[in-house]
């Protein structure tokens, strides 16, 4: 059911991608190609992971796309799951919790620490899916994000 993305994969994730860009009601800012998608998993020096899941008939029906992360505090890599995504025909077929399992046990298995990940405040039934898991939100934590003109202006700035 769930397996390490291969290159020929990338068609099929940049796919749910922009499903998943939909269905957060921002399909404008997913900008990424195939190419930098391509690069990003399988280049000289990947940057990110993705699993697959797929049917019984090899049908890829969902992903997870994660990278790795650091705990100055706890001294040890964890994950950051950048992206789950399970098609929507298929929710409920175990599709999202075997992902998870994959990445919790990838964690076990190497020592991280923490799995994190971020979710949409209006998106209940997926919170309600994640803590049914265990998961806990990060309350007294907010998310800070630079981009676009804002991220180029900082960086052009002199120290």
């Amino acid at each position: 059911m769930i397996r390490s993305a291969v290159v020929e994969d990338v068609p099929a994730v940049h796919a749910m991608i922009r499903e998943l860009a939909e269905y957060e009601k921002v399909p404008h800012e997913a900008r990424a190609t195939e190419e930098q998608l391509r690069e990003a998993l399988f280049g000289a020096r990947p940057a990110a992971f993705a699993h697959i899941a797929e049917t019984d008939e090899g049908e890829a029906v969902g992903f997870s796309l994660w990278f790795l992360n650091f705990s100055t505090w706890r001294g040890v890599h964890g994950i950051y799951l950048e992206d789950l995504y399970v098609r929507p025909g298929v929710r409920g077929g175990g599709y999202g919790k075997a992902l998870l399992v994959e990445l919790a046990r990838i964690c076990v298995e190497r020592g991280y620490e923490r799995l994190e990940w971020s979710v949409l405040k209006w998106n209940e039934p997926t919170i309600a899916f994640y803590e049914a898991l265990g998961a806990r939100p990060q309350d007294e934590w907010s998310v800070y994000r630079l981009t676009d003109e804002a991220l180029k202006g900082l960086g052009s700035a002199q120290g």
